[in-house]
Protein backbone atom coordinates (compact mmCIF):
# COMPACT_ATOMS: atom_id res chain seq x y z
CA UNK A 1 0.00 0.00 0.00
CA UNK A 2 1.32 3.37 -1.15
CA UNK A 3 1.51 6.12 2.05
CA UNK A 4 -1.04 8.95 1.99
CA UNK A 5 0.16 12.23 2.13
CA UNK A 6 -1.41 15.71 2.85
CA UNK A 7 0.12 18.76 1.20
CA UNK A 8 -0.39 22.12 3.02
CA UNK A 9 0.95 25.10 1.12
CA UNK A 10 -0.90 28.29 0.13
CA UNK A 11 1.16 29.01 -3.02
CA UNK A 12 -0.49 26.56 -5.98
CA UNK A 13 3.04 26.06 -7.72
CA UNK A 14 5.11 24.82 -4.80
CA UNK A 15 1.95 22.44 -4.26
CA UNK A 16 1.66 21.49 -7.43
CA UNK A 17 5.62 21.00 -7.29
CA UNK A 18 5.49 18.57 -4.37
CA UNK A 19 2.74 16.62 -5.71
CA UNK A 20 4.20 15.98 -9.11
CA UNK A 21 7.38 14.40 -7.17
CA UNK A 22 5.87 12.35 -4.65
CA UNK A 23 3.66 11.00 -7.31
CA UNK A 24 7.28 9.96 -9.55
CA UNK A 25 6.94 7.53 -6.67
CA UNK A 26 4.85 4.19 -6.61
CA UNK A 27 5.10 4.44 -2.48
CA UNK A 28 3.53 7.63 -2.10
CA UNK A 29 0.25 9.34 -2.92
CA UNK A 30 -1.13 12.73 -2.35
CA UNK A 31 -4.45 12.22 -1.35
CA UNK A 32 -5.69 16.35 -1.05
CA UNK A 33 -4.32 19.51 -0.71
CA UNK A 34 -4.75 22.12 1.97
CA UNK A 35 -4.49 25.95 1.32
CA UNK A 36 -4.22 27.36 5.03
CA UNK A 37 -4.21 26.26 8.31
CA UNK A 38 -7.65 26.33 8.96
CA UNK A 39 -8.69 23.91 5.60
CA UNK A 40 -5.20 21.54 6.99
CA UNK A 41 -6.62 21.14 10.58
CA UNK A 42 -10.49 20.01 9.15
CA UNK A 43 -8.83 17.99 6.38
CA UNK A 44 -6.20 16.03 8.52
CA UNK A 45 -8.71 15.14 11.09
CA UNK A 46 -11.14 14.02 8.34
CA UNK A 47 -8.68 11.84 6.40
CA UNK A 48 -6.11 11.56 8.68
CA UNK A 49 -3.37 10.81 6.20
CA UNK A 50 -0.18 9.00 6.96
CA UNK A 51 2.10 12.19 6.79
CA UNK A 52 1.38 16.15 6.63
CA UNK A 53 3.95 18.25 4.65
CA UNK A 54 3.25 21.51 6.41
CA UNK A 55 3.94 25.18 5.51
CA UNK A 56 4.83 26.85 8.49
CA UNK A 57 4.32 30.25 7.03
CA UNK A 58 0.74 29.99 6.25
CA UNK A 59 -1.83 32.97 6.10
CA UNK A 60 -4.37 33.12 9.36
CA UNK A 61 -3.95 30.26 11.45
CA UNK A 62 -0.02 29.62 11.17
CA UNK A 63 0.98 25.92 9.87
CA UNK A 64 3.01 25.91 13.52
CA UNK A 65 -0.96 26.43 15.51
CA UNK A 66 -2.18 24.14 12.62
CA UNK A 67 0.33 21.69 13.73
CA UNK A 68 -0.75 22.00 17.81
CA UNK A 69 -3.89 21.38 16.48
CA UNK A 70 -3.92 18.61 14.91
CA UNK A 71 -1.44 16.93 17.57
CA UNK A 72 -4.09 17.79 19.88
CA UNK A 73 -6.63 15.53 18.05
CA UNK A 74 -4.55 13.00 16.46
CA UNK A 75 -1.14 12.56 18.98
CA UNK A 76 0.28 9.91 16.49
CA UNK A 77 0.09 12.08 13.42
CA UNK A 78 3.18 12.66 11.23
CA UNK A 79 4.11 16.23 10.00
CA UNK A 80 6.70 17.54 8.19
CA UNK A 81 7.32 21.36 8.39
CA UNK A 82 8.43 23.37 5.29
CA UNK A 83 10.14 26.60 6.01
CA UNK A 84 11.16 29.30 4.26
CA UNK A 85 12.69 31.21 7.54
CA UNK A 86 15.94 30.31 8.39
CA UNK A 87 15.51 31.38 11.98
CA UNK A 88 16.97 29.19 14.68
CA UNK A 89 13.58 30.42 16.67
CA UNK A 90 11.26 29.35 14.13
CA UNK A 91 12.52 26.01 13.58
CA UNK A 92 12.18 25.16 17.41
CA UNK A 93 9.03 26.43 18.05
CA UNK A 94 8.13 24.35 15.02
CA UNK A 95 9.38 20.84 16.60
CA UNK A 96 8.00 22.18 20.18
CA UNK A 97 4.91 22.62 18.08
CA UNK A 98 4.61 18.35 17.48
CA UNK A 99 6.34 18.32 14.15
CA UNK A 100 8.90 15.11 13.40
CA UNK A 101 10.83 16.94 10.80
CA UNK A 102 11.89 20.11 9.08
CA UNK A 103 13.58 21.58 6.58
CA UNK A 104 13.55 24.08 3.83
CA UNK A 105 11.41 24.54 0.90
CA UNK A 106 14.33 25.23 -1.52
CA UNK A 107 15.94 22.19 -0.52
CA UNK A 108 17.17 19.29 -3.26
CA UNK A 109 14.22 16.90 -4.09
CA UNK A 110 16.73 13.77 -2.91
CA UNK A 111 17.01 15.67 0.53
CA UNK A 112 12.90 15.94 0.42
CA UNK A 113 12.61 12.54 -0.73
CA UNK A 114 14.73 11.32 1.92
CA UNK A 115 13.07 13.06 4.94
CA UNK A 116 9.62 11.95 3.84
CA UNK A 117 10.95 7.94 3.94
CA UNK A 118 12.69 9.38 7.05
CA UNK A 119 9.93 10.97 8.72
CA UNK A 120 7.31 7.73 8.10
CA UNK A 121 9.35 5.50 9.53
CA UNK A 122 8.84 7.86 13.13
CA UNK A 123 12.59 9.07 13.22
CA UNK A 124 13.06 12.52 13.02
CA UNK A 125 14.75 14.56 10.20
CA UNK A 126 16.35 17.85 10.01
CA UNK A 127 17.43 19.46 6.90
CA UNK A 128 21.07 19.93 6.22
CA UNK A 129 21.25 23.53 5.96
CA UNK A 130 18.90 24.22 9.13
CA UNK A 131 20.48 21.09 11.19
CA UNK A 132 23.90 23.46 10.00
CA UNK A 133 22.08 26.70 12.04
CA UNK A 134 20.91 24.57 15.16
CA UNK A 135 24.35 23.25 15.90
CA UNK A 136 25.91 26.91 15.94
CA UNK A 137 23.76 27.82 18.07
CA UNK A 138 24.70 24.76 20.39
CA UNK A 139 28.01 25.37 20.00
CA UNK A 140 27.94 29.59 19.95
CA UNK A 141 25.16 30.11 22.43
CA UNK A 142 26.50 33.72 23.42
CA UNK A 143 25.35 34.71 20.01
CA UNK A 144 21.61 33.68 20.26
CA UNK A 145 21.32 35.72 23.76
CA UNK A 146 22.52 38.92 22.10
CA UNK A 147 20.80 38.74 18.98
CA UNK A 148 18.39 41.95 18.79
CA UNK A 149 14.69 41.85 17.26
CA UNK A 150 15.57 43.13 14.33
CA UNK A 151 18.62 40.75 13.15
CA UNK A 152 15.68 37.89 13.98
CA UNK A 153 14.04 39.02 11.18
CA UNK A 154 14.81 37.79 7.26
CA UNK A 155 15.23 40.79 4.80
CA UNK A 156 12.36 41.18 3.42
CA UNK A 157 10.11 41.15 6.88
CA UNK A 158 12.56 44.05 7.75
CA UNK A 159 11.46 46.24 4.81
CA UNK A 160 7.76 45.41 5.75
CA UNK A 161 8.39 45.44 9.14
CA UNK A 162 9.47 49.32 8.37
CA UNK A 163 6.81 49.88 6.06
CA UNK A 164 4.14 49.53 8.31
CA UNK A 165 6.14 50.98 11.40
CA UNK A 166 6.15 53.88 8.69
CA UNK A 167 1.88 53.94 8.68
CA UNK A 168 1.45 51.66 5.73
CA UNK A 169 -1.01 49.18 5.36
CA UNK A 170 -0.28 45.85 3.64
CA UNK A 171 -1.67 46.86 0.45
CA UNK A 172 0.20 50.10 0.25
CA UNK A 173 3.20 47.69 1.53
CA UNK A 174 2.48 45.06 -1.25
CA UNK A 175 1.69 47.52 -4.33
CA UNK A 176 5.54 49.41 -3.17
CA UNK A 177 6.95 45.69 -3.22
CA UNK A 178 5.37 44.31 -5.95
CA UNK A 179 4.21 41.96 -4.15
CA UNK A 180 0.10 40.17 -3.54
CA UNK A 181 -1.06 41.27 -0.57
CA UNK A 182 -1.33 37.74 0.51
CA UNK A 183 2.18 37.59 0.13
CA UNK A 184 3.05 40.56 2.63
CA UNK A 185 0.22 39.59 5.41
CA UNK A 186 1.90 36.18 5.89
CA UNK A 187 5.36 38.05 6.05
CA UNK A 188 3.83 40.35 8.25
CA UNK A 189 2.51 37.47 10.50
CA UNK A 190 5.75 35.86 10.92
CA UNK A 191 7.64 39.06 12.18
CA UNK A 192 4.76 40.21 14.97
CA UNK A 193 4.78 36.45 15.84
CA UNK A 194 8.86 36.39 16.07
CA UNK A 195 9.02 39.66 18.15
CA UNK A 196 6.02 38.81 20.52
CA UNK A 197 3.54 41.55 19.29
CA UNK A 198 -0.08 41.79 19.25
CA UNK A 199 -1.27 45.03 17.28
CA UNK A 200 0.97 47.68 14.98
CA UNK A 201 0.86 49.93 17.79
CA UNK A 202 3.15 47.70 19.89
CA UNK A 203 5.26 47.35 16.54
CA UNK A 204 5.51 51.26 15.89
CA UNK A 205 6.80 51.43 19.26
CA UNK A 206 9.49 48.79 19.17
CA UNK A 207 10.28 50.75 15.52
CA UNK A 208 10.63 53.80 17.82
CA UNK A 209 12.98 51.66 19.92
CA UNK A 210 14.92 50.04 17.20
CA UNK A 211 15.41 53.83 15.65
CA UNK A 212 14.18 52.53 12.42
CA UNK A 213 11.56 55.19 12.77
CA UNK A 214 10.96 58.39 14.07
CA UNK A 215 8.70 59.24 16.90
CA UNK A 216 5.38 60.85 16.33
CA UNK A 217 5.26 63.02 13.49
CA UNK A 218 7.22 60.76 11.52
CA UNK A 219 6.87 61.05 8.24
CA UNK A 220 4.66 58.77 6.03
CA UNK A 221 5.40 58.07 2.94
CA UNK A 222 3.43 54.84 2.59
CA UNK A 223 0.10 56.25 3.99
CA UNK A 224 -2.41 54.58 1.21
CA UNK A 225 -6.27 53.55 2.25
CA UNK A 226 -6.16 50.11 3.28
Amino acid sequence: MSHRILVVDDHPLLRHGLKALLGSHAEYQVIDEAVDGRDAVAKAIQLQPDLILMDLSLPGTSGIDATVQIRRRLPQQRVLALSDDDSEIHIGEAMRAGCIGCLKKDCAPEEMMLAVKTVLTGRRFIGQDLASLLLEGVLHPEKARDTSPWEMLSSRERTIFKLIAEGGTNRSAAAYLNLSAKTVEKHRANLMRKLHLNSAVELALLAVDLGLVQRPGMPRHMHAAA
